[in-house]
């Protein structure tokens, strides 16, 4: 069993590990992936097939203290009217390249703020996607909703255009904590977004909250959760504050010195964590919890749950193509990364052209440790048949790294001939467990702490 004492000295309270959405990270892209590469790579999609899109929005009305998306403020309408001209364009250049029959699995609007978009921007989107593909008849579209930017009109925009999941951010109830992150947003304002939602008929509801927060304590974020719960979301991220200012400099609003110890950190997300599960939550993975009846809580059971640059998800699609400044795109041969500045990647598709300005070829062994890091985030599982059927590996090399990866953690996990398996009082480790099978040096950038 997994004392404090040990996962101290194991590193957990020091560490700073990649929180892996992706398999190598992105800060391992580089310039060697083209357009042509995105292009081919588009026309190799199979016929008939299913894929899945996701749509970035970067612009906010704010810019909150705690985030460190790529987003910009805007109060004017202007560049967003720009923008999604440029995303129809977008869209219309994946058209002449998008083998036929392909249909759409999963759709997924984020940013930034995706509901700072108006009806009628909204309307032209969704009618701009589905002359590019058809949507599956099992599709899930969702959308990042912002209570503190939305209203009927574009609830009722969003739902004619499809939307069968909204996605909501809470971060935090208590007023002090909101107003030091730079996130004002109230309950009452909350649970009307919520109530507009299900009124209109929406039954499928993610909410997102936040341990690790400036000023939080145990009684401070019992209270957020409990007043989530009432709001009976089916599906909840419970993710842990990423601080750093280097990277997103917005952050250095925050005073460093109010954020909780690491090993407070792990108080925060248990507190949290207790809480979700006696009111029958299924614990998903490392940090999500759904009702039983969620489709992430039935690929947890049935073995089919994975993981991308959204986090946990039940899409099996091969294929996620990312659209707009900054998304990446994931395909069997490897990642591409649209120009991040919005600048950049609006010149590109003005110029008929698409905008991947870098990313990464998988090798065969990216392949196989991308695998084994999925199954220790996604099932704290690493199946040896599995790997040994799936690529070009033997038995005895996957066990060989099972075992180093097993000694470097004091023998709290267990190894036997089927494989690698974390008990549940060591998976607080899971992520330095996943850095096990990492190939590349940690990035110079830096990472979020490991709890």
């Amino acid at each position: 069993m997994a004392t404090r004492t040990q996962l101290s000295r194991l590193g957990l309270f020091d560490a700073k590990v990649p929180r892996y959405t992706s398999y190598p990270t992105s800060p391992h892209f580089k310039n060697d992936v083209s357009i042509d590469d995105f292009s081919s790579w588009i026309e190799a999609i199979p016929e008939n097939s299913r894929i899945s899109l996701y749509l970035h929005v970067p612009f906010c009305r704010r810019l909150c203290w705690f985030c460190a998306c790529r987003t910009q403020g805007t109060a004017d309408a202007a560049p967003v009217t720009a923008y999604v001209e440029t995303l129809k364009d977008e869209l219309s250049l994946l058209k002449r390249h998008l083998p036929k029959g392909v249909s759409l699995s999963r759709l997924h609007w984020g940013g930034g703020t995706p509901t700072l978009l108006s009806p009628d921007h909204m309307r032209d989107l969704s009618q701009a996607i589905r002359e590019v593909v058809d949507f599956a008849e099992d599709y899930e579209f969702s959308v990042e909703i912002d209570p503190n930017e939305i209203d009927e009109a574009r609830i009722a925009a969003l739902f004619e255009g499809g939307m069968n999941r909204a996605s909501i951010g809470v971060q935090d109830f208590d007023h002090d904590i909101q107003k030091t992150i730079g996130r004002e947003q109230s309950f009452e304002t909350t649970k009307r977004t919520v109530d507009m939602i299900r009124d209109r008929g929406i039954q499928s509801l993610n909410a997102d909250i936040l341990y690790g927060l400036p000023h939080q304590t145990r009684a401070r974020i019992v209270d957020s959760v409990q007043k989530l719960l009432s709001l009976s979301p089916d599906r909840v991220a419970l993710y842990g504050y990423a601080h750093v200012p280097w990277m997103a400099k917005r952050q250095q609003m925050i005073p460093s010195d109010a954020l909780p110890r690491p090993d407070e950190r792990l108080d925060l997300f248990e507190s949290a964590s207790k809480l979700f599960t006696w009111d029958d939550y299924d614990e998903i993975g490392i940090d999500h919890f759904a009702v039983k009846s969620d489709g992430l809580a039935l690929a947890a059971r049935n073995g089919t749950l994975r993981r991308n640059f959204q986090g946990y998800t039940d899409d099996t699609a091969d294929v996620l193509v990312g659209l707009g400044a900054s998304s990446i795109s994931r395909f069997p041969q490897g990642y591409a990364q649209n120009a991040p500045a919005t600048s950049a990647y609006t010149k590109a598709i003005r110029a008929h052209s698409f905008a991947t300005v870098r990313g990464h070829r998988f090798t065969n062994e990216d392949k196989l440790r991308a695998r084994m890091i999925e199954m220790v985030m996604c099932d704290f599982r690493v199946r040896t048949d599995e790997l040994v059927a799936s690529f070009d590996t033997t038995t005895d090399d996957v066990q060989a790294i099972l075992e180093k990866t097993s000694a470097a953690f004091e023998n709290l996990l267990t190894l036997d001939e089927t494989g690698l398996f974390v008990p549940k009082d060591a998976r607080p480790l899971t992520r330095m467990i996943a850095r096990s099978f990492d190939a590349y040096e940690l990035s110079s950038a830096g990472h979020s702490s490991a709890i």
